[in-house]
């Protein structure tokens, strides 16, 4: 049964048809006729007061979807039964709609074939509102579209055209998918009936839900003779017509969990015979080879295993795969997205914490910078102390040349402190060139150490990753292993009582050649004691002669015809012949 969503479809366009200002409203007389419509065509009856009672409260100005979608669902669709014609349904709702779209454009295709377009866009469209078709849906459409005319697929036109749609950031609504087919952006240059042809194909197999079709013989149930009838076959019955204009049909079949197909064997002339057993009735049925027949078997048994399973028709399920695709790729992209969006919170975190660690070692180094310019300034002040200590000593030394013979000893002391003043002064800066060295060297050593313990930590990361693939990895090798020593002992345990099992063979096999050479060696002792017997039979008897046919009244027969003995002769030759055979045993 056609769902609800695929019925809600070209309603849509019926509402939006109506909608003149495009405001979303339409006006209550108008849904009444299309109420009125819908009813008649859904075939279920229509109650004219139920919308008046629905929108008792608002009898002026016009109607929202909002207000009219309760009482279709209540109303309407509710009461929907499986025997309405969902193509009546699409040509009313084609009917109202196609006029204001296409009216004015100079198409490539009839009428007939834009509105297949249309309810082909329908079938494929997304059941979001306004209706549009996906890339994806789109190319899967020309690609069946191309293969139904047997011409080869653009490549390169479709992947301009999906950039194009790319750029826009748009999909196809159904009146662009009919322009795009209609003005000949993919089909230049294939003949019309070619193209209408095609599309008529990919309509009846994807809209009309056509699993397979063909023209076959059947044979009648009242004459029994065999026409050629076009077969159509669907997922819940199989129709057959005079031919493939399915103007006059001519029967259906009906499908169910009940019904079964089996292959024929030739007869009556006819090759490749097939029969659909049902409850009622059973249809013989020739196709044209085997192959086609062994398609059209198993085309059958497919939509009766798939009734039994409550499964839909392959279309169907192909498009429902196709979108639980689709979303599940979009649901991974944006649980992907989300996964990018938290790690580039993190980095920004990250960053943000780098920068505050880059910002406190640049204070330590501008606090650093700041205690090397005291130091050196303190130093630059001893050392112009020291000069004016030097002046200072050179005028004194100046004053005092008169006492320079008195005091040459205190000189060559105060020149020896000179030079250890200078040697310190050396030593001083040394300390300080190499105090500034350690401060560069050390500066350089915590960037290193910070990368060093950044590298350390990502190392460690993959080292646990790596470490907890070998733990996976040794514990299933472990269960293998387990695996294997348990498969080993019991092919031993096997191998053992096979073994055993052969030994008890050869014993019996040995035991029984025993018998066989025991009764073997009496066989030859009772063929040697019937071969004595017979010829002492035949010492002290004679020969046997042929018992021959007789009259009917009783006779006594003996070995030297007919009544040749009394009855007490014969018992007395009996009782010798009797001895005899005794007494020649008794020898043996």
């Amino acid at each position: 049964m056609i769902s609800r969503d695929e019925i809600l479809k070209p309603i849509w366009y019926a509402f939006t048809a109506l909608d003149l200002d495009r405001n979303g409203k339409v006006s209550k007389s108008q849904l009444k006729v299309l109420s009125h419509n819908l009813c008649t065509i859904l075939r279920i009856p229509h109650n004219t007061s139920a919308l008046e009672e629905h929108f008792k409260d608002d009898d002026e100005g016009p109607v929202s979807t909002q207000g009219y979608m309760p009482y279709l669902n209540m109303c309407i669709l509710n009461k929907i039964q499986a025997n309405f014609d969902f193509n009546e349904l699409n040509k009313m709702c084609w009917t109202l709609s196609a006029p204001k779209h296409i009216s004015g454009k100079h198409l490539l295709i009839s009428g007939v074939d834009a509105f297949k377009v249309w309810c082909i866009f329908n079938y494929l469209s997304e059941d979001k509102y306004p209706l549009q078709i996906v890339i994806e849906e789109l190319e899967y459409f020309l690609r069946k579209l191309f293969a139904a005319m047997g011409c080869s697929w653009n490549e390169g036109r479709f992947e301009d055209y999906k950039m194009h749609l790319s750029a826009k950031k748009k999909h196809l609504n159904a009146w662009e998918l009919i322009e795009l087919i209609g003005m000949g952006h993919f089909t230049k240059g294939i003949n019309p009936q070619t193209l209408s042809m095609g599309i008529n194909e990919v309509y009846r197999e994807l809209v009309m839900d056509v699993i397979k079709q063909g023209y076959m013989m059947k044979k009648g149930h009242k004459r029994k003779n065999w026409t050629e009838r076009w077969f159509e076959l669907h997922l819940n019955y199989m129709s057959y017509y005079v031919s493939e204009d399915l103007i006059e049909q001519k029967g259906c079949i009906s499908l169910d969990r009940n019904c079964c197909v089996e292959s024929l064997p030739d007869k009556d002339g006819k090759k490749n015979l097939f029969i659909i057993k049902c409850v009622e009735k059973s249809f013989e049925i020739s196709a044209s080879d085997k192959k086609t027949k062994q398609e059209w078997i198993q085309a059958i048994q497919d939509c009766i295993v798939r009734i039994r399973q409550g499964l839909s028709s392959p279309h169907r399920e192909s498009r429902q795969k196709r979108r639980e695709l689709r979303n599940r790729i979009k649901a991974e992209k944006e649980t992907m997205e989300n996964r990018m969006r938290q790690l580039q919170l993190a980095n920004e975190s990250k960053q943000a914490q780098l920068e505050a660690m880059n910002k406190k070692l640049q204070e330590a180094s501008s606090r650093g910078d700041l205690e090397e310019q005291r130091r050196l300034q303190t130093q630059i002040e001893l050392l112009d102390q020291y000069r004016r200590d030097l002046e200072q000593e050179k005028m004194a030394r100046m004053q005092m040349k008169e006492q320079v013979v008195e005091k040459a000893n205190e000189m060559e002391q105060y020149w020896q402190r000179m030079q250890e003043l200078e040697d310190v002064y050396r030593q001083l800066k040394k300390a300080l060139d190499d105090e500034r060295q350690a401060k560069e060297d050390e500066e350089a050593l915590s960037k290193l150490q910070a990368r060093l313990l950044q590298q350390e930590a990502s190392k460690r990361l993959e080292l646990e990753q790596i470490h907890l693939q070998q733990q996976e990895i040794l514990t299933q090798s472990q269960k293998e292993k387990q695996e294997l020593e348990r498969e080993r002992a019991e092919k031993e345990r096997a191998l053992q009582a096979a073994q055993e099992q052969l030994e008890i063979l050869r014993r019996q096999r040995e035991g029984a050649q025993e018998k066989y050479k025991v009764v073997t060696k009496k066989l030859e002792r009772a063929a040697n004691k019937t071969k004595t017997w017979k010829h002492k039979v035949f010492k002290h008897e004679g020969l046997l002669q042929i018992i021959q046919p007789g009259n009917k009244s009783p006779t006594r027969m003996t070995n030297w015809g007919q009544a040749a003995f009394t009855e007490t002769e014969l018992d007395e030759m009996e009782r010798i012949w009797q001895e005899n055979k005794n007494r020649s045993h008794d020898a043996q």
